[in-house]
């Protein structure tokens, strides 16, 4: 039965974790909720379109040229692999909570089989390498991915296995998985891109293989030595200049990065090894104590898609790539699952609601890679590195198949359990099925949460047990039943008698905040933005009087908010501004402005930006002068 799938993280009995998922099928969100819109826009728009784009953009054909099935060069990326597997892993979620979708699993049968044709004797797999580099195997590990397409394997063979399908797909995974042990158990080599740590232990949850978690744990212990020709970036790019056990702060390319930490979570609560994890709290607190925007997204270097120093997050130039916004989802969540700590939780809501939501557009086929803050008027958006609208694809198409596989799962996301209560994290209408150290468990949701902090939770129960509901960093004042909530660690905790149905109202206060950044983020000082509840608010030219410029724009944070309507934008918001026009001309001179006009701001979600027509955007808005 559906009910009974595990979900893409699934520490095992032994492992040290303070929180337990709940399966997949435990979570179903009413269709008319914000995360059931982008579940059910995920499964009709967003993966058929991915499908069709493998097709298109030659990621299968790369495959078929190692059968012989087709002639011809190699087309996209050299790691094109993986966009297949993360493609297939989504493909398979979404066959776990939709087992008749003959359409899909048609797609996932027939690919399954081509990836099996195209495997080499030894458990060998990757396109690239079979037929245009084969002198080159396992001998260029800094940028080849080989490591890295091999992990999206084995992460889409774990999704097959506990969705029950795609048996072919796991033998194969598991043919190279077994060669990967055999070629590195041994020796000093560790890949470029971070991401078969995490597959790896996941493969062991599946299996029981212990091999493939003594693996991770070899690569881990052995990142760090300089063992990587960091030729182009540095052995920073490829986190390969500290020991992960000594590190102090994350840098380099940040899904690397991220990859990586997701990995040392997963091999420290299995090795129960605290040393290692605390290693993995230390990276966060530098993290998300100066190096994440707004938005959740990281990463302000396009040069090298990588971590600035602390503080350097300019909102025009942030790269903010979603892979990266995914990492940091998975990277909390199994922090959260370790500690049970809700600040893990905050940042992963942070990352759903705004860079993890703004990537995609409302039809489901239209993405962003990178996720800047801030857009200028006259931006040449002609190029796919910073296009003034989301993209089809991409010429390196990491970004949709990540998100496709993410939103088929996302109800793994939920809730947890512990042998004593019930732990509820993300808020979404909708219901939870599950048992209580053996008790059955029934909660229905009803909110239009993040519209609405008013969440009405009626749990039904088999016998009492802790109710654990979290309390974002941001909600001032939350109630439970019309009382102030009393919060540990950023949960509040319910304990009754549940049989026959009881209600428990939490509210969220959600007023419109005026947020200031840190005074060392030189790039928006004398700036602020609007928040409310856990989505950050921006401004778009298209709601501007004809004639105003979004530059010319300030906001005076002393003005109260309202309410707006617009279409598609459940809850917009007015405030006032000023519009202030410079002087003169000059690039460089006094600096003055014309006194100002005041002008009424209208103010949308920064995940909904971008989907009416291209044009200017920005997060952080200077303040009025006196």
């Amino acid at each position: 039965m559906t009910e009974r799938i595990l979900g893409p993280v699934h520490p095992t009995s032994a492992a040290k974790s303070a929180l337990r998922p709940l399966f997949l099928g435990a979570v179903t969100f009413a269709p008319d909720s914000l995360l059931g819109e982008c579940q059910a826009r995920n499964a009709t728009r967003t993966l058929p379109h991915c499908v069709e784009q493998l097709e298109a953009a030659g990621a299968l054909d790369n495959l078929r040229r190692v059968t012989g099935e087709v002639d011809g060069d190699r087309r996209n990326m050299w790691f094109a692999d993986s966009d297949v597997y993360k493609t297939l892993e989504a493909a398979a979620w979404q066959l776990g909570r939709d087992p008749g979708d003959a359409e899909l699993r048609a797609f996932l049968d027939t690919t399954a089989a081509l990836v099996a044709k195209a495997q080499e004797d030894d458990g060998y797999l990757n396109s690239y390498f079979t037929v245009d580099k084969p002198d080159l195997k396992w001998r260029e590990l800094h940028w080849s991915h080989e490591l890295y397409c091999a992990g999206h394997l084995i992460q889409a063979a774990v999704a097959a296995a506990r969705a029950g399908v795609g048996a072919q797909l796991v033998t194969v995974a598991r043919r190279f998985a077994d060669l990967i042990v055999e070629r590195f158990g041994s020796v000093e080599d560790v890949d470029g891109h971070p991401e078969i740590e995490t597959a790896l232990v996941e493969l062991y949850r599946v299996t029981g293989h212990r091999p493939y978690l003594e693996l991770a744990l070899r690569f881990l212990d052995l990142r760090g030595r300089g063992l990587l020709d960091g030729e182009r970036f540095g052995s920073r790019y490829l986190q390969d200049h500290v020991p992960v056990r000594e590190a102090d702060e994350v840098a380099g390319h940040v899904v690397r990065q991220l990859y990586l930490l997701a990995g040392v979570v997963d091999v420290a609560v299995e090795t129960r090894d605290d040393a290692l994890l605390e290693a993995a709290r230390r990276l966060w607190a530098d993290a998300f104590g100066a190096k994440t925007y707004l938005t959740g997204a990281q990463g302000s270097r396009h040069r090298d898609e990588a971590f600035g120093d602390p503080y350097e997050l300019p909102p025009d130039r942030a790269y903010g790539e979603t892979c990266a916004a995914i990492a940091s989802f998975q990277w909390n969540w199994r922090l959260l699952l370790a500690t049970g700590e809700g600040k893990y939780a905050d940042e992963m809501e942070r990352a759903l609601y705004n860079a993890i939501a703004g990537s995609t557009a409302l039809d489901g086929t239209h993405f962003f890679y990178a996720n800047p803050l801030h857009l200028r008027t006259g931006h040449d958006g002609t190029h796919e590195d910073a296009p003034s609208q989301r993209l089809p694809w991409y010429s390196c198409a990491c970004c949709p198949p990540n998100l496709a596989r993410l939103v088929a799962s996302l109800s793994g996301y939920v809730a947890t359990a512990d042998p004593g209560g019930l732990q509820v994290h993300l808020y979404a209408a909708g219901t939870i099925q599950t048992t209580v150290d053996g008790a059955d468990v029934r909660v229905e949701t009803r909110t239009r949460y993040p519209w609405d902090g008013r969440v009405e939770l009626t749990v039904t129960a088999s016998a009492p047990f802790m109710l654990s509901l979290r309390v974002p960093g941001w909600a001032e004042g939350a109630l439970i039943d019309g009382v102030p909530a009393e919060v540990r660690d950023g949960y509040a905790e319910v304990r009754r008698d549940w049989t026959g149905g009881t209600t428990v109202t939490l509210e969220l206060p959600m007023p419109a905040r005026i947020v200031r950044p840190h005074p060392r983020i030189d790039a928006v000082r004398g700036c602020a933005a609007v928040t409310r509840g856990p989505l950050v608010y921006c401004l778009e030219q298209a709601d501007l009087p004809d004639g105003v410029t979004l530059e010319d724009v300030r906001i005076d944070p002393a003005a109260s908010f309202s309410g707006a309507s617009l279409p598609d934008v459940p809850v917009a918001l007015t405030t006032r501004g000023r519009i202030e026009v410079p002087a003169s001309g000059e690039l460089y001179g006094a600096g003055s402005v014309m006194p100002g006009e005041p002008v009424e701001l209208t103010a949308v979600p920064y995940f909904l930006w971008g989907n009416r027509e291209p044009g200017p955007m920005r997060v952080w808005l200077p303040v009025a002068t006196e």
